[in-house]
């Protein structure tokens, strides 16, 4: 199959090793991997602030890269949830609507896709897993805690079955961080209230590492744990699963 590597535009500018950790982790895993380089901004910004009206050019810009792949996977789940709920193209809807139905996050490609169900790497470290609003509650990575139903996550399942790792259970596993992406901005005390709320709950269970799927919920608790001069790190999810990928179980 052929993968076309989506890289949200903060991750490309800000985290590039999570981008290479994406690209490495999923030819380790067998995929045809390329990464088409005129790719941009998937328009999102603009959308939640409300001018999606102005994201033509970037809906346009996607389906002219994305064209040619069986499927598109990103290391960002509120970036794919857009493309799913949000791309069209007026000169090819029909091709938009393929690639709405193409586009992965990285942990749902490996759980649904590939039928991975686990990898061996090693990460002898305390872990939190943040579980992203968008993946959560519009992807469904994860069961969401407030139903009554068996609890899920595609995430955790990866990370729980790789050596050396300690992934402790939060009191309130689904609560948000507060960035929201122009909600930080626009609220930016609110946005960090939560975010500091939310880094409690990882304190409190004293991790070294808060992890997630979505690199921008990581950037808003990273930007206050640095305020705060905190010990405790975060890392995407694909920096931890490439971290020394070994052998593969499949399903």
């Amino acid at each position: 199959m052929k993968i076309g590597l989506f890289i949200p535009c903060y991750v490309d500018q800000f985290y590039p090793k999570v981008g290479i950790a994406t690209y490495e982790l999923l030819q380790k895993l067998g995929c045809d991997v390329s990464f088409p380089m005129k790719q941009t901004c998937c328009g999102q910004p603009m959308a939640n602030s409300g001018y999606e009206h102005l994201t033509k050019g970037c809906d346009a810009n996607f389906v002219a890269n994305f064209a040619e792949f069986d499927y598109i996977v990103c290391p960002s789940g509120s970036c794919v949830l857009h493309v799913k709920e949000h791309l069209h193209d007026e000169k090819n809807e029909a091709l938009a609507t393929k690639i709405r139905k193409s586009v992965f996050e990285l942990t749902e490609f490996i759980t649904d896709i590939l039928k991975v169900e686990s990898i061996d790497g090693h990460f002898p470290h305390k872990v939190g897993l943040h579980q992203s609003c968008h993946g959560q509650r519009g992807l469904k990575l994860s069961q969401m805690s407030e139903l009554n139903a068996p609890f899920f996550s595609k995430p955790e399942q990866l990370l729980a079955k790789m050596s050396g790792i300690n992934l402790v259970s939060l009191n309130r596993k689904d609560e948000c961080c507060g960035f929201g992406g122009t909600f930080c901005v626009t609220e930016e005390a609110i946005s960090v209230k939560m975010g500091k709320d939310r880094i409690k709950d990882h304190e409190a269970h004293q991790v070294e590492y808060i992890t997630g799927f979505d690199m921008s919920c990581l950037m808003h608790m990273e930007g206050i744990l640095r305020r705060e001069q905190s010990p405790i790190k975060t890392i995407h999810i694909a920096e931890i699963l490439n971290s020394s990928t070994v052998k593969i179980e499949i399903k």
